[in-house]
């Protein structure tokens, strides 16, 4: 007779090793860089000889790629398991196997706010109509959630034929008909097979470039949509909505799905928009920081730069945390996000009298004028769960909430969600408070019932009020639309911030543009606050978020693509950050929203962007791809890891720069290590008059000496190009964050770069 113990081993041992075989016969998505100059004369194509390879070297068919990718990256992705990844790895034409990487979205008064409504006064020496006429040759490309066509924002009405050059199409899909797009909305595509491996299933979106999220109809209407008359959202907000590059083209690529965004469809996209011919790209979405070699977008966009294409891209919805960025490659336009001189301001009034401002975005009808009761159960109370006072699903007890005004700690969940909670519980509204991390930033949201948003400081007055009243009141009130607020603009809490871990020496974000309660154009397949139970239409929503302020760049580097086609993007970017400014319409320095101190390059890198300045900068920093790859070798990664960012068939570095910190980069992120001085050239190439003469201004902070040679710059010709050197002298024992700026000026202009100090220890 068999012993049961024996029996049960015996199933057990069985169940383990069906267990690990399949934990290494799994598969997942990878991405496999290939070097393609190892390519046989005998294929035709690289997606041919990635085929073969495939099947020779991982045992696995053909049909287990999901993309060739062949000029943003090299190489392809495959449905592999790890056996076939480690086979990969082995050959000599294999760079490097990467597992898929998962990114997220980073979630109009803005042109009279930046100054453009007209585009008067932009380009000295031209018209606005040359601008205009100049723009319709430039060609945005959006990495998104796909686009509603149907927008107003995208009237072709007054657009002339599409240029010559397109080489992009209008995809078929689920209720996505190629008719959809016109002269201007050129282009619409999908990538999802990363996603369909990952997800399984596209669940409940159609398979096609149709926007069903909103973000990216929003993100494009905003870098280029058309002008469009008595534009809101519920009468919020009313006026002109317009983007920046108001004549530039928009082609979409639908990149970001419901569970997110997969590197493998990203590489898709940005290999496919560099080919169809995008000018700019907009990409409002990322993951953590990492070495560039394994950062899909830092690859993509090196070969963009490249080809001359623009690259913007959002720093990260992550502050006020340190060390919270992404997108910090230097070639990439790293945006944080600011306020705008617009607020939507609601108020609570309690009970003892004491009346309170915040902000909302509520278009209902309201509480009325009885005073209601107010609960908060901070942690205890609302259904015996500890996540109430962030009145999180399920956390709330309807006993306990029905017929009240709910306080709600900000955080966690989103903000929308949190009411949709209270009033699922039976709550008749809700004021939603900052905490510490969130400090005084108010952000509108289009609340399903009545809600306020408060600051710190009143959020923590209210929670002291319904501590110790023994019948805690309120009434919610709501004031519509405020034009002319100040101090703006102030960085917003919630963006990300410096200094960079991936390379110090670099200061990162570059600049900081509108992000904060933004209208644009919008998805009518989803409600406003993207809620499964938000059944409301609307054409334009308000939203926030640096993906909000990242294809403001993006418009803006269009226009100075249309004023000078042949800058750069370095030269282009470099434009917008020399430019910049950091005091706000107060004429006192930039505040930061977290705690409402003195702003830092930590958090607004080198300024607010001005485009009326950067048109005509004066002064570029200008970087060839043969200096990128100088730095690119200069950070110790091996031949392999330098390729595999580069995409160069190189078998070793011919010149590095030593210091990353030595790029010619427009602002200065100084780190003193072992030695307390630091020295760094740069050069200035003249994209003003012949005969300019540009004097230095240094800001140094306390504890650190700063000294530039020549103290003077004179460029005889335009296109010129001029040295200096600077030098970083730091105390002993110094330690901590400081900033300071070199400035070269005249009577027309004022090229300033801001520097950040570090020491090595802190990182």
């Amino acid at each position: 007779m068999v012993s049961p113990l024996w029996f049960f081993f015996f199933v057990a041992s069985i169940l383990l090793h069906s267990s690990c075989l399949a934990t290494t016969t799994a598969k997942k998505t990878y991405i496999v860089q290939m070097n393609h100059h190892r390519i046989p004369q005998s294929y035709v194509t690289h997606h041919d000889w990635y085929a073969d390879s495939l099947q020779s070297l991982a045992s696995t068919s053909p049909d287990a790629i999901l993309y060739s990718y062949t000029t943003a990256y090299h190489g392809f992705s495959a449905s592999l398991d790890l056996d076939q990844v480690a086979a990969l790895r082995r050959s000599d034409s294999v760079i490097g196997v990467y597992e898929d990487t998962v990114y997220e979205l980073h979630t109009t008064r803005t042109p009279e706010f930046l100054g453009i409504e007209n585009e008067l006064g932009l380009w000295s020496g031209h018209t606005p109509q040359q601008l205009n006429t100049a723009s319709h040759d430039v060609i945005i490309g959006v990495l998104d959630t796909g686009v509603w066509p149907e927008s107003r924002s995208f009237d072709d009405s007054a657009m002339p034929a599409v240029p010559a050059r397109w080489r992009g199409v209008c995809e078929e899909g689920e209720d996505f008909k190629s008719t959809v797009c016109n002269k201007k909305l050129i282009g619409a595509r999908k990538f999802s097979k990363g996603f369909r491996l990952a997800a399984g299933v596209i669940s409940r979106e159609k398979d096609s470039p149709r926007d069903q999220d909103g973000h990216g109809t929003h993100t494009s209407t905003t870098a280029a949509g058309v002008q469009v008359a008595n534009a809101s959202l519920f009468g919020f907000a009313s006026g002109t909505a317009r983007g920046m590059a108001v004549h530039a083209r928009v082609a979409t690529y639908k990149v970001c799905w419901k569970t997110g965004c997969f590197g493998s469809d990203i590489l898709a996209g940005m290999d496919r928009a560099i080919s169809d011919g995008v000018d700019v790209l907009s990409m409002s979405l990322g993951g953590g920081s990492g070495p560039y070699y394994r950062d899909t977008i830092a690859i993509g966009a090196f070969k963009a730069m490249e080809m001359g294409v623009f690259v913007s891209c959002s720093a990260g919805n992550s502050g006020p945390s340190k060390n919270s960025l992404a997108n910090v490659a230097p070639w990439i336009m790293t945006v944080g996000a600011g306020t705008l001189d617009r607020d939507f301001p609601a108020f609570t009034v309690l009970g003892n009298g004491k009346r309170f401002t915040g902000v909302s975005l509520y278009s209902g009808k309201g509480m009325g004028d009885n005073p209601v009761e107010v609960v908060y159960f901070n942690g205890k109370g609302g259904n015996g769960n500890s996540s109430s006072n962030l009145c999180l699903s399920g956390s709330l007890n309807p006993d306990a909430v029905r017929g009240r005004v709910v306080f709600c700690d900000r955080g966690v969940n989103p903000r929308v969600e949190k009411g949709q909670v209270v009033k699922d519980a039976g709550g008749i509204g809700m004021i939603l408070g900052n905490t510490a991390e969130s400090g005084e930033e108010l952000v509108a949201d289009s609340h399903l019932l009545p809600a306020v948003a408060v600051g710190r400081k009143t959020g923590d007055e209210i929670r002291e009020y319904l501590k110790t009243e023994r019948n805690p009141k309120a009434m919610l009130k709501f004031g519509g639309t405020v034009l002319g607020v100040k101090p703006s603009p102030v960085v917003a809490a919630f963006s990300s911030r410096g200094p960079n871990m991936v390379t110090p020496q670099i200061l990162k974000p570059d600049v900081i543009g509108p992000g904060v309660n933004i209208l644009a154009g919008w998805s009518e397949g989803v409600g406003p606050t993207g809620l499964e139970s938000d059944t409301r239409k609307t054409q334009f929503n308000i939203m926030s978020g640096t993906s909000m302020s990242c294809p403001h760049i993006s418009g803006l580097a269009a226009l100075l693509k249309a004023a000078h086609p042949g800058w750069s993007p370095s030269a282009i970017k470099s434009a917008l950050m020399t430019t910049a400014y950091i005091v706000d319409n107060t004429n006192s320095s930039l505040r930061d929203a977290a705690g409402g101190q003195v702003s830092t390059p930590w958090a607004h890198g080198a300024g607010h962007v001005d485009p009326h300045k950067a048109i005509s900068p004066g002064l570029v920093y200008d970087i060839t791809t043969e200096e990128y790859i100088a730095f690119v070798c200069s950070l110790g990664y091996t031949i392999n890891q330098v390729q595999a960012v580069v995409n160069r068939n190189l078998t070793t570095c011919g010149k590095r720069l030593g210091d990353p910190g030595r790029l010619n980069y427009p602002s200065f992120s100084v780190v003193f290590g072992k030695s307390r001085v630091v020295r760094y050239t740069r050069r200035l190439t003249n994209v003003g008059p012949a005969g300019s003469v540009y004097d230095v201004e240094v800001e140094a902070p306390r504890g650190i000496q700063v000294s530039v040679k020549p103290k003077k710059l004179v460029f005889k010709n335009v296109g010129d190009r001029m040295r200096y050197t600077v030098t970083f002298v730091s105390q002993q024992g110094a330690s901590g964050d400081a900033f300071g700026a070199i400035t070269w000026k005249n009577a027309e202009n004022r090229v300033r770069s801001p520097v950040a100090f570090g020491w090595e220890q802190r990182f």
